[in-house]
């Protein structure tokens, strides 16, 4: 698959080479005010969009409610993130198309950063009782959501802050007042979660789904079941792991199934169902709908809203 998709990103590189010079910059970064900013997905969108406030022009690729793991760029995207002063990516599995458009080509970005590569990074884990992902080859595959701890996206925030300092350093006191700001408002977020934590009952969260947070459990010393990897694209778990995660919430006496966004819910309303105990979400903020994207969500109230979820569920 991965061989068919990089024939595909190939092709489309050399329509993109070719008409590139008949499509004129629609960043608007041509008067030199702003710096332009391309993202693939909402985290670093908005964590771009914290720090560089006015000053930048910034573009999510993909687009509110999409998955993205499934995503491909368009030639149109392509020819955006060659001519973009910033791009941002994840930089793991689902971003093996990026590769092949920095390595292809004379136009690039004038800079470039990787989420994973501003953080330590895990494995991906597969608990007991997880239905696997069944993959090609002993290839190590890396968690992804690196931005679920809030002590990462603090730290990627101020990789971003330094990125756009190095392109616009005439506004380099604006973007650190906007990091500090920043800073503060994840720093007291952290604090709150860590707050809950200490005072709930119980350590162990069960998902009825993926599980995307690997970097937020691993803060806050918590433990899980879940039906699925983060980055896995299974759908259907096996009945041993229906079973064991029901096994798992009356044994544990626990009070809540968490779900995610974008999920059908069905493993997690069956789990329900067997032991009559309530369904939540904890977003992980990959992508947000359209309605939430147009009435300007953010990182930090997402996760306020997991805050209360999380509570309930400790409890």
């Amino acid at each position: 698959m991965k061989k068919i998709i990089c024939l595909i990103l190939s092709v489309m590189l050399i329509v993109v080479m070719l008409c590139a010079c008949d499509i004129s910059d629609s960043n608007g970064n041509g008067d030199g005010k702003k710096v332009s900013v391309i993202t693939t997905i909402f985290p670093s969108y908005d964590f771009a969009r914290q720090v560089g406030g006015e000053n930048v022009d910034l573009t999510m690729l993909i687009k509110p409610g999409m998955e993205s793991h499934n995503y491909d760029p368009t030639p149109q995207d392509i020819i955006k993130i060659q001519e973009c002063d910033l791009f941002i990516y994840t930089g793991g599995e689902s971003d093996e198309w990026v590769k092949d458009i920095l390595e292809s080509g004379d136009e690039q970005p004038k800079k470039t950063l990787a989420l994973m590569d501003c953080v330590d990074t895990v494995q991906e884990d597969t608990v007991e009782g997880m239905t696997a992902q069944q993959e090609e080859g002993d290839e190590i595959e890396y968690d992804e959501h690196v931005w679920t701890s809030p002590k990462n996206a603090l730290t990627i925030s101020k990789k971003i802050s330094e990125a756009l300092i190095e392109l616009d350093p005439e506004n380099e006191n604006t973007y650190k007042k906007n990091t500090n700001n920043y800073a503060k408002e994840l720093s007291v977020l952290d604090n709150e979660f860590a707050e809950v934590v200490d005072n709930g009952k119980r350590r162990l969260l069960i998902f009825g789904d993926r599980f995307p947070f690997r970097y937020f459990a691993d803060e806050f010393g918590l433990s899980y079941f879940a039906a699925f990897p983060g980055c896995s694209s299974e759908t259907e778990p096996s009945a041993a792991t229906v079973s064991f995660l029901i096994d798992k919430v009356q044994e544990k006496k626990i009070p809540v199934v968490f779900t995610i966004e974008f999920s059908n819910g069905k493993v997690a309303d069956t789990i329900c169902e067997a032991t009559g105990v309530k369904k939540l979400e904890m977003h992980s903020c990959h992508n947000v709908t359209q309605e939430d994207f147009d009435k300007g969500i953010t990182y930090v109230s997402l996760m306020r809203e997991n805050l209360g979820n999380l509570r309930e569920a400790l409890a």
